[in-house]
């Protein structure tokens, strides 16, 4: 099994790489497209502003390459901004546009909220789903962000947390799994979200859970 953690130059792949490690998995770290392609499974980390973030991928033909490995149904996981980039656009950079492979907006926290959320925080399960095996619902997990995903498909939104309102901190649709929070800053329960991500790529996914239809009719 070949789980592929892409680099292209944003904060926090290191620590992410570790937190794999720990749950007994070496990740290969790389922004080779040829490897990329050929894994097993991809996660795509990332800190900072979506502007930044898009560009790094463009320069390094990397967006047409998480296009495609999501579109040949290898499993996938975005980190925080790994989420955000995979919706329409972005208002942060004066407007910014994504992958668009969720459509829909990320939002900045409304007036009267401290940005960023920073800290520990609950998610609830909208959705069962192997990700979560093992992992109570609401537990707690980390968040460094100012900015939020509002996909327009709600069937797609699999965990939500509160932070003046609730918003998505989990979207999963098929093969593609993202989460606002940071599994490799929260602890046992962050720890065992990348163990269940490793096991997703190494036996894959139920069919169940192939559709988000399926998912919600499976509650």
């Amino acid at each position: 099994m070949e789980l592929v953690v892409v680099d292209y130059d944003a904060g926090n792949i290191r620590s992410v790489a570790k937190a794999i490690e720990h749950v007994g998995v070496k990740p290969v770290v790389t922004a080779d497209i040829p490897t990329i392609l050929a894994a097993d499974g991809v996660i795509v980390p990332g800190v900072g502003a979506a502007g930044d973030i898009m560009r790094s991928l463009k320069r390094l033909d990397l967006d047409r390459v998480i296009r495609e490995v999501i579109d040949r149904g290898t499993p996938f996981l975005g980190v925080c901004m790994g989420l955000q980039v995979l919706l329409t656009s972005s208002d942060e950079d004066n407007g910014q546009a994504c992958l668009d492979i969720f459509p829909g907006t990320v939002r900045r926290f409304g007036l009267g909220l401290k940005v960023p959320h920073m800290g520990w925080n609950q998610v609830r399960f909208v959705h069962d789903h192997p990700l979560f095996a093992g992992i109570p619902d609401n537990s707690h997990f980390y968040f460094v962000h100012s900015y939020y995903a509002d996909p327009e498909d709600r069937a797609i939104v699999a965990g939500e947390t509160d932070y003046g309102h609730p918003f998505a901190s989990v979207l999963i649709r098929d093969n593609v799994m993202a989460t606002q929070f940071h599994p490799e800053k929260s602890a046992q329960d962050g720890l065992r979200l990348y163990r269940n991500f490793s096991r997703i790529v190494r036996d894959g996914l139920p069919a169940a859970t192939l559709t988000t239809a399926a998912v919600g009719a499976a509650l």
